[in-house]
């Protein structure tokens, strides 16, 4: 693709979102969570977490504080292999 057709589409928004774990319950325990409830989840504190884009899973990084925000530092790329 040529760098002048790459420019029409750098500027359209997509979806980012960083997973950080996740862990299966019974709907009987959903229906108990309240405020101040913990979940365990699978993934441990040192795991990479996911970045994933419109939902593709295109790197791994750890969480970091900017300032009083959270953020990612990306630590691999995801292979960019065609579906």
């Amino acid at each position: 693709m040529e760098t002048k057709n790459l420019d029409v589409v750098l500027d359209v928004k997509v979806k980012v979102t960083v997973r950080l774990g996740s862990c299966e319950l019974p709907m009987r325990e959903i229906f108990e969570l309240s405020s101040g409830s913990v979940l365990q989840l699978k993934e441990q504190a040192k795991d990479p977490v996911g970045l994933y884009v419109n939902g593709k899973l295109v790197a791994f990084g750890e969480v970091v504080v900017v300032e009083d925000n959270f953020g990612i530092k990306i630590t691999e790329m995801v292979g960019g292999g065609n579906d």
